[in-house]
């Protein structure tokens, strides 16, 4: 296993912790981003065209809960979503939620990938996989074939190719103001990984013969088409950044939507009508600073980047 090409986690940023749980026979698992007992500031952004969501219309600026407990992150397609009720049981066990005078309601936005061509996919992960990946929860987060990102793939456009590893991964900044941005990234794109920086290719399919194929290649007209291009919804790209800025629920959504830049810097082709492309935001306001957005938002682009060059050279097996 390789080391992530940059620093930092999403659990640098005060008040966040991550927990995973996955089965390695079926290729499938659940990344869960915990925010604390009062929780953090919600948004979320959707730009790919299959996407798997739940709670996704409470995040929007105009409705009226602001705060999220956790966000889910799972494998399994539809399927998965249904380990966000072991997520609430894990939070309302713990007195954690909204308080509507007769219990306790947690809010746990969720978003899913499809993985079940991968393993076994007749396993998808549920309320008892929810649960347990809340109960690992720490500051220490585990990249590459880990959680929601165990059974991800990457470059699949290429319908002759065999895609390569995706993951989870990881990255983060400290601005110098004492805030610090993060992000998680669970990396199953039908495109390929470019390195954020200098543009050269992380992660792509393979031929028979083991020789790479880039998605470019078809893209751009330099590798004939030997037959229609055919790609099921098999796909999809999902993170969650994390600051301990104080923001509105109106930041948090533009920090959402800037966080896809850092999508377009690293995955191409990215946002597809084959990807379910999502970004969660969090703000913990931990850190009481003057906030900068333009630069917040720019941070927060680059640490999802990095976080997606992590997933993919972390990659395979633990």
């Amino acid at each position: 296993m390789s080391k992530p090409l940059f620093e930092g986690v999403i659990t640098d940023v005060h008040g966040i912790r991550v927990g995973q749980a996955e089965n390695r026979t079926a290729m499938t698992g659940v990344t869960v981003v915990l925010a604390g007992r009062d929780g953090a500031v919600i948004g979320a952004d959707v730009r790919g065209a299959a996407p798997g969501t739940r709670e996704i219309a409470l995040t929007r600026s105009e409705n009226t809960v602001e705060r999220a407990n956790a966000v889910m992150l799972a494998g399994g397609s539809a399927f998965g979503l249904d380990a966000a009720s072991g997520v609430m049981r894990f939070l309302e066990e713990a007195g954690v939620g909204v308080d509507t005078g007769l219990c306790k309601v947690p809010i746990v936005p969720a978003a899913v990938l499809f993985d079940l061509g991968v393993g076994d996919g007749h396993i998808r992960p549920d309320a008892a996989m929810g649960y347990e990946a809340c109960r690992n929860a720490a500051r220490i987060v585990h990249q590459g074939a880990y959680g929601a990102g165990t059974g991800a793939t990457v470059g699949k456009l290429v319908p002759t190719a065999l895609p390569a590893p995706g993951g989870t991964g990881s990255a983060s900044i400290t601005l110098a103001n004492g805030v610090t941005v993060g992000a998680i990234v669970c990396v199953n794109a039908v495109g390929d990984i470019y390195h954020p920086h200098n543009g050269k290719p992380l992660a792509c399919g393979h031929l028979s013969d083991g020789k790479p194929v880039l998605c470019e290649s078809l893209l751009y007209g330099a590798q004939p088409m030997a037959e229609p291009l055919k790609i099921k919804h098999t796909n999809t790209t999902l993170a969650v950044i994390a600051t301990d800025a104080v923001l509105t629920k109106a930041q948090t959504n533009r920090l959402a939507t800037c966080g896809h830049d850092g999508y377009a810097r690293a995955i191409r082709p990215v946002h597809t009508q084959m990807d379910g492309d999502t970004i969660f935001t969090l703000a913990t306001g931990r850190v009481d600073e003057d906030v900068n957005m333009v630069q917040l938002c720019a941070a927060a682009a680059e640490v999802v980047a990095r976080a997606i060059a992590n997933a993919v050279t972390v990659g395979g097996k633990p």
